[in-house]
């Protein structure tokens, strides 16, 4: 789906569901969490800073919802894979599936444990801070989704309790060591994640799309490529899916996946076989056969994100529930259904109603994408946070499947620019042109300075300064092309460094405004 396409849809949605109805119905959402939250804690001992968590909570998985899901099903629209009205029915069905099935009883009250809650003694101050926290996340993903910046929603929270715990506790509550990783997965998370995806964007190049019979390479790959996208996801499933009912090691839960890709590659390879013989022998026949394994690699990098991403917007709240129901600060608490309901039911909302707008920027407005580029991007998001979480590198899902979409488009720059022969040539004729050129204004400046003429002279003058005005041409069409062949650019060099901005100054925005708001809070109650 080009840029041009997607607007109009943008369009017509917004004239289907105006933003003032949009807003209403994220109204209608966050109105019944308060209701619920009310009615099911009325007699609850402060309760005011649990209703006013959960209306928070609500109000950041919806921010999550309608930023980071977008990085899950963005490149299979933008490739054509699925519609942008399945992208949205697919993605929150299962992001919803995936923090209900795999979210976890437990999490950490503190994200990613940045700073040390027990240097908070008063247990009114970690609520009020980690309702600041949950409010200034929010708002700075709002505002990001806005102006159509992906960004993190993990720094986004992280940012928002380190704000908040320097305003309660000053700077020595912070893990400045986990800090530094945090920034560090700056750089790891997009260049793990581009670097990924171009590999199996130019492996998929070099053993099919570069082949003289497109096809019966394809036949031969296609279902190993899928097989390993099995692999990805099922061992990556198994260990945060069954996590309730048995605890699986990272080496017994590949082995399983493995069996699993073994099995789907056997089931895979004969419909590639039948597909294949029904399509034409060439890319646009190779990308149809990616399209089904796209479609599945976007509903489950949408439930590894639900099972995952949702304690970014329950974490605080569930945090704030405990502090209140106990009194006390815990390192681990229970969630209560409650309270993953908020988020699970919340990044669904989130994305159908703000989602379109981050799906046009990931899908279409960095690089052009087809299925097989996106199968990369996909691929590249699967593999990459199983190896990081294993070997304990920060990255950050957001900037790998972004990360990957710069990839892709900076290696089709690469490729192209690096056809040697044609840029050699072009160089070289334009050296030639420019040398011929040079040859006749020295010959022209040459002969006008002869006091005396022949006939023969005046001649080729003449000659020369026709010769002179088309090489002239010649040599700018020449120089044109030798820019055209060097300069190949297919990522939007404009949505990168929005993006990157974005990025950097995440965390720090984000604990910045956490901070004020904490100290507005703070002001208020005392």
């Amino acid at each position: 789906m080009d840029i041009k396409t997607l607007h109009k849809f943008e369009k017509a949605t917004d004239e289907t569901l105006p933003s003032f109805a949009k807003f209403s119905l994220a109204l209608i959402f966050v109105v019944l969490v308060f209701l619920w939250s009310y009615t099911s804690h009325g007699n609850v001992h402060n309760n005011t800073f649990l209703i006013i968590g959960a209306v928070f909570g609500a109000y950041m998985a919806m921010n999550i919802g309608a930023n980071d899901v977008a990085n899950n099903v963005g490149p299979a629209v933008g490739s054509k894979a699925m519609t942008l009205m399945w992208a949205i029915i697919i993605a929150a069905v299962f992001e919803a599936a995936g923090a209900f099935i795999a979210g976890g009883d437990v999490v950490k009250t503190i994200k990613k444990g940045i700073i040390d809650p027990a240097l908070i003694t008063n247990p009114e101050i970690f609520i009020w801070a980690m309702t600041a926290a949950l409010l200034a996340a929010a708002l700075w993903l709002n505002f990001a989704t806005s102006i159509g910046a992906p960004v993190s929603t993990t720094h986004s929270i992280v940012g928002g309790v380190m704000g908040a715990g320097i305003a309660a506790a000053g700077f020595s509550i912070v893990s400045w060591g986990t800090m530094a990783k945090i920034a560090a997965s700056w750089v790891i998370s997009p260049l793990l994640g581009g670097i990924i995806a171009a590999s199996f964007l130019y492996f998929i190049k070099k053993k099919i799309i570069f082949k003289e019979d497109l096809l019966e390479s394809a036949k031969k790959f296609v279902p190993i490529l899928v097989a390993v996208m099995s692999w990805a996801f099922s061992t990556y499933l198994i260990l945060k899916g069954v996590k309730k009912l048995i605890k699986l090691d990272f080496l017994t839960a590949s082995l399983i996946g493995l069996i699993i890709a073994i099995c789907i590659y056997y089931f895979v390879k004969p419909l590639v076989i039948k597909a294949s013989s029904k399509i034409a022998n060439d890319r646009e026949g190779v990308n149809s056969l990616f399209t089904i394994p796209l479609i599945f690699a976007a509903a489950l990098l949408s439930f590894a994100h639900g099972a995952n991403d949702v304690a970014n917007a329950i974490g605080p709240l569930a945090a704030i529930n405990d502090a209140i129901m106990h009194g006390g600060i815990s390192p681990k608490v229970d969630i209560p259904f409650w309270v993953m309901a908020v988020g699970a039911i919340g990044l669904a909302v989130g994305l159908a109603l703000y989602g379109p707008k981050l799906i046009k920027t990931v899908g279409s407005e960095i690089t052009e994408l087809d299925q097989i580029r996106a199968f990369s991007i996909a691929m590249a998001a699967a593999v990459t946070v199983i190896f990081a979480s294993q070997l304990g590198l920060p990255v950050s899902s957001t900037h790998i499947a972004v990360g990957g979409v710069f990839g892709v488009g900076f290696l089709r720059e690469w490729i192209d620019s690096s056809e040697t022969r044609f840029i050699a040539d072009t160089r070289k004729k334009f050296k030639k042109d420019k040398k011929i050129l040079d040859d006749y204004e020295e010959e022209l400046t040459t002969l006008e300075a002869l006091s005396e003429k022949k006939k023969s002279d005046y001649i080729r003058i003449a000659e020369l300064y026709k010769n002179i005005e088309e090489k002239i041409e010649q040599v700018r069409e020449d120089k044109r092309n030798f820019k055209s062949a060097k300069k190949v650019k297919y990522v939007k060099r404009d949505a990168v460094k929005k993006i990157i901005a974005a990025w950097i100054i995440t965390v720090p925005t984000a604990a910045l405004l956490s901070a004020a708001i904490f100290f507005m809070i703070k002001g208020i109650m005392t």
